[in-house]
């Protein structure tokens, strides 16, 4: 099965900002990544504080996947207290990912919860930089065996491709220019999109 097209967009690099793998309402990722919280809530809460003392109203932000679990309902509601423009790029866990027979009402779901739009694969034209972005890297995983081999962005169209997916394994793989956004790696907050520039532009 061949994974999904491509699609393009542009961003302004100044007030642009990247993250993935929240896991709202996941009991057992602090355990799993070693999060500093002690309860769900406490990490919910967590990084919505962490997200809104850097993000303003008026900036953009892609999460590249694993917004949520557990019941959508509560762990979602997270998602509205998140100040800036969300676009989403769905991972494997989201339920609007076509990966896992996305449904509508999957889709509405994070539309309601305040995703401005849902992509599985985007091209961002990043200032004079095009990247990449899609939830898994072209190879690795979180676990010791990668998974959804088919949905893997080997027909990467640009030279960098930022990804989430693989938690605490990687911030940045230099040899293979990919840069993993997930907040395990950048503090439980987003990362700005200067910052990603100056990784790249420096390599």
């Amino acid at each position: 099965m061949a994974g999904p097209k491509w699609q393009h967009a542009v961003a302004d690099a100044d007030r642009t900002w990247f993250t993935s793998d929240m896991h709202f309402g996941h009991s057992k990722i602090i355990d799993y990544c070693n999060r500093p919280y002690s309860s769900v809530p406490e990490m919910n809460d967590g990084l919505v504080a962490n997200w809104n003392q850097l993000v303003s109203p008026d900036d953009d932000v892609w999460v590249l996947g694993d917004v949520a679990m557990g019941r959508l309902a509560d762990s979602l509601s997270y998602v509205r207290q998140l100040n800036g423009h969300k676009k989403l790029v769905c991972g494997n866990h989201d339920r609007a990912w076509a990966g896992d027979n996305k449904s509508a009402d999957g889709e509405r779901q994070y539309h309601d919860a305040g995703f401005e739009e849902i992509f599985d694969r985007v091209v961002l034209q990043l200032g004079d930089v095009p990247v990449s972005l899609c939830h898994f890297p072209s190879s690795g995983d979180s676990q010791d065996k990668d998974r959804y081999l088919q949905w893997r962005p080997t027909d990467a169209p640009t030279d960098w491709l930022l990804h989430g997916h693989v938690h605490e394994r990687w911030q940045a793989r230099l040899d293979h220019r990919e840069i993993n956004v997930g907040v395990d790696v950048w503090d439980y907050r987003p990362v700005h999109a200067t910052t990603l520039l100056e990784v790249i532009q420096g390599n």
